[in-house]
């Protein structure tokens, strides 16, 4: 890892996306890219800062995560390397700052990329890691996208006011740095987005902005939504207008959307409500 710099940061939350595996429709990448550059428009620009970043020789298979050539302004060839980068946002409108992570799900070595990357979260003080995530999932494009939150162990999850993570089975880095938070005693939970599997063959702005949304909830933040809703309204346009070419997909989509509304309609309740003005009047707050 090179270090680039260590600002001083104020009770700083790291939040990790990887692209791959844990990365359907691009949804948690693009929760991180968004972050990054969400308020550098805003009354208070917020430049972020780039902390650190990872040899991509040592964790990564460029068989499988291959360098990409791009031409720059001068019309000079560049490679562009599969790696991991670290970047500090301070947000001097709240009480604490944002570590960001973003980067290719590695290849080679993960205990050691974990033991790299959460040494750096030590350094910064870090008081919490949020993961992202994004799966594929029976659920229609036409309701809102949910996002769930569950953290490694009972005593964090209770705490923290997630689930307790039940899950067994296949796992990506995301999982083993949760597992390395564990063990070192930093604070973890989990965010995932359920996209619907028929749609996942492009970016799905919606899913990005309910992760987005599922942070502002549990940080109590406001992040400015610039562009996303109406990113997120196009997306859905798409989506039904690929299911009226197909009776199939149409008929299954009317089944899942029956199916989400009946098991949803007893749980909406005042805290689904609340949830929502709690979030209008933060925004009304930053206005």
């Amino acid at each position: 890892m090179e270090i680039h710099q260590i600002p001083a940061l104020r009770n700083p939350v790291m939040v990790v996306a990887f692209s791959g595996w844990s990365d359907a429709g691009e949804a948690a990448t693009g929760a991180v890219e968004h972050l990054l550059s969400a308020w550098q428009n805003e009354p208070n620009d917020v430049v972020p800062e780039l902390v650190a970043d990872i040899d991509s020789e040592d964790y990564y298979d460029f068989q499988v995560n291959r360098p990409h050539i791009f031409v720059d302004d001068s019309q000079i060839r560049n490679i562009s390397w599969p790696t991991t980068e670290i970047y500090a946002l301070v947000l001097p409108n709240y009480e604490r700052d944002l570590v960001v992570v973003k980067g290719t799900e590695p290849s080679l070595r993960w205990k050691s990329f974990s033991r790299e990357l959460l040494d750096l979260a030590d350094d910064l003080e870090t008081s919490l890691v949020i993961t992202l995530g994004a799966l594929l999932a029976d659920v229609p494009h036409t309701r809102p996208i949910g996002v769930s939150g569950s953290g490694a162990h009972p005593d964090i999850a209770a705490r923290l006011g997630v689930e307790t993570s039940r899950y067994e089975g296949p796992t990506g880095i995301l999982g083993v740095l949760g597992d390395g938070c564990l063990r070192r005693g930093i604070d973890a939970i989990s965010l995932w987005a359920a996209i619907p599997h028929y749609a996942s063959g492009s970016p799905s702005p919606k899913a990005t902005l309910s992760l987005i949304n599922a942070l502002e909830d549990f940080l109590e933040i406001t992040i400015p939504s610039a562009d996303l809703p109406e990113a997120a309204e196009e997306w859905e346009k798409d989506v039904n207008d690929m299911a009226k070419e197909d009776t199939d997909v149409a008929e299954y989509v009317k089944a899942l959307e029956d199916s989400k509304d009946a098991a949803e309609l007893p749980e909406v309740s005042g805290d689904s409500i609340a949830k929502e003005f709690e979030r209008y009047l933060r925004r009304r707050t930053q206005d």
